[in-house]
């Protein structure tokens, strides 16, 4: 794992966490956070994405509100409010651009990079694959898509994976409803699945949130999901 700073769009300085497979990487992956920073989890995301082959990168999207490596405990949300409120969607757009720009320059192909992230980043991963030329893209939790983003739903570039727990009190099923009612009006490549015993965050092992059988489903799906779609 190593630590480079990136410059964007806007001119801002970016931190990102970077993990590199052995030998000469041929796919790469942007990993997002969720609401608490590039935190611990996060960082284990980018090497399990590293092991299985892919040049890997996690920018820190807090980076115009908070210091560089800054990360919140999960029990601790009145913190988050204030960087998740100054989060843009231009902000985001710029920041996803310059992680997948920094993938072309070390040599990966457009066709060989795919996005993943969780809640808020579940929702950062359906905006990358809305303004770059993705492979693919993959959301757990992906709170926010339904109310923001389904404008975006014909500029997908690669096939999308949707995430759901049934349990979940922050994504209701009329709003994962509306994602899947546009991805199939816009006749847009996707797959969903909705675990019914999972609650929000289910695939997060840092806490009591973490549902082991629902997250185990859900990576292998995430996994085979990803080969067919990278390369």
């Amino acid at each position: 794992m190593e630590t480079i700073t990136l410059t964007v769009s806007d001119n801002t300085n970016i931190q990102a966490h970077v993990g590199r497979p052995h030998g000469v990487p041929g796919k790469g992956i942007i990993i997002i956070q969720e609401a608490f920073g590039v935190t611990d989890y996060i960082r284990s995301i980018v090497e399990r994405a590293a092991q299985q082959g892919y040049l890997a990168i996690a920018p820190e999207l807090f980076h115009r509100s908070a210091d560089p490596g800054m990360e919140l405990s999960y029990s601790d949300y009145p913190s988050v409010q204030p960087h998740m409120q100054a989060l843009s969607i231009a902000g985001q757009v710029a920041d996803l651009a310059a992680a997948h720009g920094w993938l072309i320059e070390q040599g990966i192909a457009e066709t060989m990079i795919a996005a993943l992230g969780f809640c808020m980043g579940g929702r950062a991963s359906f905006l990358a694959n809305a303004t770059l030329p993705l492979a693919c893209a993959v959301s757990f939790y992906g709170g926010g898509i339904a109310e923001h983003l389904l404008d975006r739903t014909d500029d997908l570039s690669g096939p999308q994976a949707l995430f759901w727990g049934g349990k979940d009190d922050h994504i209701t099923p009329e709003q994962t409803r509306k994602v899947s009612d546009a991805l199939t009006a816009a006749r847009k490549p996707f797959v969903e699945a909705t675990f019914s015993e999972a609650g929000h965050a289910f695939a997060r092992t840092a806490d009591a949130h973490y549902h082991e059988p629902s997250a185990k489903e859900a990576w292998a799906l995430a996994d085979a999901f990803l080969r067919n779609n990278v390369g």
